[in-house]
């Protein structure tokens, strides 16, 4: 067995990031930005005006000025302002060329024509410069995953399609005589397939592109026929029969079919039976059938690979610290991730970590990460957890 660390190294030194692709800015959001942008633009074009009022030359209390047009967002005043005039200007409307402050409309007494500076005037000049935000050629870094805010920002940068990273696509595969599909009736030996859906959610959330192929069974032909259709993948996961038994085929049918295996077993719980390789193209990854097993390592394996796949860089899961509301007892010989609640009074490990226990995955929102052979810790010792 290797540890959790080697074998992440091994899988990421399988997994090179893709190519890139153009999408529309509407599509963006969310995808791995794949090369740098620039703008193309000055943003605002031009100095603009921060509130709603008159823009003056100078502004002293009580002067008396000719108001001589109107600027307003879109429609800017075609003139310039000089000493005793003013132009009526509106939020993010041109400042005219010789305004130097917006005095706001609540400071100024209106009649006809004419304004009358107040005696208490506000701080300030409220225009916002030319390029107060950001000026042509300005950079927006890769790689990053594109947020609403960064989609704002590159629409305002006149970035209509965006480099992004292709979507990894990754094929599904369950295995087992006992599965059936949700939705169906199992016999009285069988049980329902809910590890490809679990792993199929994580994957839509961390950008990839899954598809779901249909259940192998405990047989060398039809786990053959599945992994045919596996198809443009980037990926391929098979889920269970990645052990040792007598039903745990998906090793050596995987050889038989040209895999070059990277690594076997890993010393961790849940999870132990843990393999990966190349099969032709596709980088391929074999999970433990237990469902706390496979969603555990979904997401201390499979995502960090997405994420390196996405160009988004070769590394673990990000981790946290936090106290313990519990005490925990002595690890054993593999690194554990115990199921684990974050609240205000720190973080608690469930006491049930049996692998099969969906509810309590359900239930949980950390991984609490024990190092092998961690001693006993008492309430109130800081943990790492992984978030999930």
């Amino acid at each position: 067995m290797i540890t959790v660390s080697e074998a992440l190294d091994r899988l990421f030194a399988l997994a090179q990031p893709l190519d890139t692709e153009e999408v529309p800015l509407l599509k963006a959001a969310g995808r791995t930005l794949a090369r740098d942008v620039h703008s193309t633009r000055d943003q605002p074009p031009f100095p603009a005006s921060a509130m709603d009022g008159y823009a003056v030359t100078r502004a002293n209390a009580c002067d008396t000025l000719t108001v001589i047009g109107e600027s307003a967002a879109g429609h800017r005043f075609d003139g310039a302002v000089a000493d005793g005039q003013a132009v009526r200007i509106f939020t993010g409307a041109p400042v005219p060329p010789g305004a130097t402050r917006v005095v706001i409309q609540e400071d100024v007494t209106r009649t006809g024509e004419t304004i009358t500076i107040g005696d208490r005037l506000d701080e300030g000049d409220n225009i916002r410069p030319a390029g107060n935000d950001f000026r042509k050629g300005m950079t927006l870094a890769a790689p990053r995953v594109l947020t609403p805010g960064d989609i704002a920002l590159l629409a305002s940068m006149n970035i209509a399609r965006v480099p992004v990273t292709r979507r990894p696509v990754v094929a599904l595969i369950s295995t087992g005589d006992e599965l059936v599909m949700p939705g169906e009736e199992p016999g009285p030996d069988q049980i329902i397939a809910s590890n490809t859906f679990g792993l199929h959610a994580l994957l839509t959330q961390l950008g990839a592109e899954p598809r779901l192929l249909p259940i192998a069974r405990d047989n060398a032909a039809s786990l053959k026929t599945i992994l045919g259709l596996v198809d443009d993948a980037d990926l391929v996961i098979t889920i269970g029969g990645a052990s040792v038994g007598d039903h745990d085929l998906v090793a050596p049918v995987a050889a038989e079919l040209g895999m070059e295996q990277s690594f076997h077993k890993v010393a961790m719980r849940p999870g132990k039976p843990l393999m990966s390789g190349r099969l032709g193209n596709a980088m391929m990854i074999g999970l433990p059938g237990n469902p706390v097993s496979a969603m555990v390592c979904g997401h201390v394996f499979v995502a960090p690979v997405i994420r390196a796949m996405l160009g988004q860089g070769a590394a673990p899961q990000p981790r946290r610290s936090a106290v313990l509301a519990s005490p925990l007892p002595e690890n054993g010989p593999r690194e554990h991730y115990l199921r684990a609640t974050l609240g205000p009074e720190g973080i608690t490990a469930f006491e049930r970590q049996d692998s099969a226990l969906l509810s309590v995955l359900s239930a949980a929102n950390a991984l609490i990460v024990r190092p092998v052979r961690d001693p006993a810790r008492d309430k109130g010792e800081t943990v790492d957890y992984i978030p999930i």
